[in-house]
C-alpha cells in the first residue's frame, strides 16, 4: 500500500477514472515541423514521459493558422494533421495514462514573422505590454464566430485522433484570456465591455466544444479548462473577475479546472497584503463535483502530497518531468532517492530533449534550468 494519497485514483466530473492524481502539465517544446505536424522527436519525448502520470497534457496546439504563437508549435488546424495526431495519442496512452490535447489560439501573443506576414489578431487592437509586441487587429464578428467553430473542429479532430480529451487553454495571456481581460478587450459590442460580455467568448468556446463532444464522442471524452487567475496589467484580470468566471464554468460541462500558477502556493500577485494562496480562493467557489488541477513549481513527493492534502484533486508537474520522466514510477517503486532534481547537458539524448526545447529552457528561465534545484525551493 502506498503511503502517498497522490498515487491513488480519482474521478473526473464525467465519471472518467484517473489512475493517480499526478498530471504532466502542458509545456512548450517547439519541436513540430514548420507546418505544425508532429515529429518523431516529439513522439519520443512524450513516450518517455507517459505511463506513470494519470494524465498527460500536451503542449498547446493551434486551432487555426492565425492562432500560431511560435515556431515548432503543434497544429490541430487541419484534417491533414490527423495521422500525426493519432500517432501522438497512441504514444501517450500507455499503462492507463489519459492523453489530453491542449488547444488554443495565441491571439496577440505572436508576431507577423511567425504568421508569415499576417497581422496578429485579438479582441481589440491593443498590444501586449512586452518588448517588441506588435499591435494586433480586432477580430470581426464573423471571425469570432469562425474561431469558436475552429475550436469545435479541433475538438472533433482530437476525438478522431484517439485522444481522451482536450484542454481549452484560457490562461497565460492567450486569446481566450485576451477576450476575458479588460486590458486586451476594449470592445463595445456583445463581446466586450462589461464583465459578462468579456466572458462570452470563452464560454461560447466551451459550449461549442461540449456540443461537439456530445455529437461525435462514442465514449466519455474529457473537456478541461485552464485559467490564469490574475494579471499585473492595469486594467487587468483580478481575483474577483476570475471568481465570476469560475462561477459560470461551474455550470458548464467541463470535467476539470486547471489553475496555471508560477508557484502552487502563491498568493495574489496584485494585492501583496493578501497572503491566502490563490488556489484556496478558487477552490472555495468551485463546484463540489469539479476537480481542480494546480501547477506551480512542484518537484518532490512531499510537495505534491502537501498540495493534495490541502484538498486539491490533482497536482501537475512540468519541468520536473523534463529532467525526471520516471518520477511517478520511482515513487511507486519506493526509490525516491533515485529521483533526479538536476539537469545536465549530458542527459539530452537520454531525456529526448531537442535543441529547440533546450534553447527555450535556457532562454525562458533567466536563473537557468532547472530552477527547482535550489535547496530552499526543495524544502517547501
Amino acid at each position: 500500500m502506498t503511503k502517498y494519497k497522490f498515487l491513488k485514483p480519482d474521478t473526473l466530473r464525467n465519471g472518467v477514472k484517473i489512475k493517480n492524481r499526478v498530471v504532466m502539465s502542458p509545456m512548450t517544446e517547439q519541436s513540430s515541423f514548420e507546418d505544425g505536424s508532429i515529429t518523431s522527436d516529439e513522439i519520443n519525448y512524450y513516450r518517455l514521459r507517459t505511463g506513470g502520470v494519470g494524465m498527460l497534457i500536451t503542449g498547446c496546439a493551434n486551432v487555426n493558422d492565425l492562432g500560431k504563437g511560435f515556431e515548432g508549435e503543434l497544429s490541430v488546424a487541419d484534417k491533414s494533421m490527423l495521422p500525426g495526431l493519432s500517432r501522438l495519442a497512441n504514444a501517450i496512452k500507455m499503462n492507463g495514462t489519459k492523453a489530453i490535447l491542449q488547444i488554443f489560439s495565441a491571439g496577440r501573443m505572436t508576431n507577423s514573422k511567425v504568421l508569415r506576414g499576417q497581422q496578429p489578431v485579438s479582441a481589440s487592437a491593443v498590444s501586449a505590454l512586452r518588448h517588441g509586441a506588435e499591435t494586433p487587429r480586432a477580430l470581426s464578428e464573423e471571425e469570432i464566430t469562425q474561431t469558436i467553430e475552429d475550436f469545435a473542429k479541433a475538438t472533433k479532430l482530437a476525438i478522431e485522433a484517439g485522444f481522451d480529451g482536450v484542454e481549452l487553454h484560457g490562461a497565460n495571456t492567450y486569446l481566450l484570456q485576451q477576450f476575458f481581460s479588460p486590458h486586451s478587450n476594449r470592445r463595445a459590442d456583445q463581446w466586450g465591455g462589461s464583465l459578462q460580455n468579456r466572458m462570452k467568448f470563452p464560454l461560447a468556446v466551451v459550449d461549442a466544444c461540449a456540443d461537439t463532444i456530445k455529437q461525435f464522442a462514442d465514449s466519455p471524452f474529457i473537456l478541461g479548462y485552464r485559467i490564469s487567475p490574475e494579471e499585473i496589467e492595469e486594467p487587468g484580470i483580478r481575483i474577483s473577475d476570475t471568481i465570476a468566471l469560475v462561477s459560470q464554468l461551474n455550470n458548464k460541462p467541463i470535467d476539470y479546472l486547471h489553475l496555471s500558477l508560477a508557484d502552487a502556493w502563491v498568493s495574489s500577485i496584485v494585492d501583496r497584503s493578501d497572503k491566502q494562496p490563490v488556489f484556496e480562493k478558487i477552490k472555495a467557489v468551485l463546484a463540489d463535483d469539479l476537480p481542480l488541477i494546480v501547477v506551480g513549481h512542484l518537484a518532490t513527493p512531499a510537495q505534491v502530497e502537501k498540495l493534495i492534502d490541502s484538498g486539491v484533486s490533482f497536482a501537475a508537474m512540468g519541468r520536473e518531468l523534463i529532467r525526471e520522466p520516471q518520477w511517478v514510477q520511482k515513487v511507486e517503486a519506493e526509490d525516491e532517492q533515485a529521483i533526479r532534481y538536476t539537469f545536465s547537458l549530458r542527459d539530452l539524448n537520454e531525456l529526448k530533449v531537442t535543441p529547440p526545447l533546450l534553447n527555450f529552457l535556457m532562454t525562458a528561465f533567466r536563473r537557468g534550468f532547472p530552477l527547482s534545484t535550489d535547496k530552499h525551493q526543495l524544502k517547501r
